[in-house]
């Protein structure tokens, strides 16, 4: 690893600022929490030029007042940044800003998120380990042999510590879901990529390279995979004999809380990723939370009116129990 040396001593007052704890409440009533462990902003590093939450690897390079470099546009190059501590949230939001350029009409190869067992280990996959165990979201640039597929391309790829990465094709058999982002290298506007996931109800991927605060929906889906336990946040990118800058900006990592139910939030009018499925479902559950309110309306007079007719059995009884 290789550390710029131009940490400022505004840089450090602007580390001592970074990741205020702010808890927010959406108009969804998902509620998100700020995780420090599993987010990074400039300066990036600690007063002894560390990262408290984060190891960096390869070719990596950090330059505290703008970016971390995990290549720059040179042939040949990996290089890493995993977070130290695992992400144990159950439901969460990734947010991270990125920016992939460089010279010449040929680039490549593009860069990697990654939520795996596996941390900082050099590989083939985007400079990463091959036979990953876990979710891999990948930002590919150039295209090796995918007939009718326009690169850029995003995807999103489940590995199960066994399965071997289709590099020659683009990871085309490996691919869970994607889309074409094309004009998300070399962008005028800042790129994103923001990924949501709420375990075992959905899991989503929005970019803005278009318009600046425009998301555009890469996917969506109501059958997320199951993402390992103990699994660490990191990022990686690799260069071959072509090259590119492939560049970290900032990663915001928030917990969130779904206070009103996840699947009203998900049929919300004007929510495009709501499926017929989980329509079906909430309209159900509603239906039954009604007849479970009338159950129990109809259990209370028939409780009260109970009581009433033994109440007056019991006075009677004891009206008459006084004649003798």
């Amino acid at each position: 690893m290789r550390l710029s040396t131009s940490l400022s001593a505004l840089g450090l007052a602007a580390c001592a600022l970074a990741h205020p704890d702010i808890t927010t409440t959406d108009e969804n009533g998902i509620r998100s929490i700020p995780l420090r462990t599993h987010s990074l902003i400039a300066p990036y590093l600690d007063s002894d030029m560390q990262s408290r939450w984060f190891d960096f690897g390869g070719n990596t390079i950090v330059r505290a007042d703008q970016y971390i470099r995990l290549t720059s546009d040179r042939p040949s190059q990996e290089g890493w940044i995993f977070s130290r501590v695992p992400l144990t949230a159950t439901n969460w939001e990734i947010e991270v800003e990125f920016k992939i350029h460089g010279q010449g009409n040929l680039h490549g190869d593009g860069f990697a998120l990654w939520l795996t067992k596996q941390r900082g280990m050099v590989g083939p996959v985007f400079g990463s380990v091959d036979k990953f165990e876990g979710l891999g979201i990948v930002f590919d640039t150039y295209k090796n042999n995918r007939p009718g597929t326009v690169f850029p391309y995003v995807m999103a790829m489940m590995g199960d510590g066994h399965r071997i990465y289709d590099k020659a094709n683009d990871g085309k058999d490996n691919e869970l879901m994607g889309c074409s982002a094309r004009g998300i290298r070399g962008a005028s506007i800042p790129t994103k990529a923001k990924l949501t996931y709420f375990q075992d109800k959905s899991l989503k991927l929005e970019l803005q390279y278009k318009t600046e605060d425009q998301w555009e929906l890469c996917f969506e889906t109501n059958e997320p995979p199951t993402i390992p336990s103990v699994a660490y946040l990191g990022f990686s990118a690799e260069t071959g004999e072509l090259s590119d800058n492939h560049d970290i900006i900032s990663v915001s990592t928030k917990n969130l809380y779904d206070t009103k139910g996840r699947e009203a939030v998900m049929n919300k009018p004007g929510n495009k990723g709501a499926s017929k499925g989980s329509e079906r479902y909430s309209a159900k559950k509603e239906g039954g939370s009604w007849s479970w309110f009338f159950f129990k309306v109809l259990l209370f007079f028939m409780v009260v009116g109970g009581g009433y007719v033994g109440f007056t059995a019991w006075r009677a009884q004891k009206g008459r129990s006084h004649r003798f």
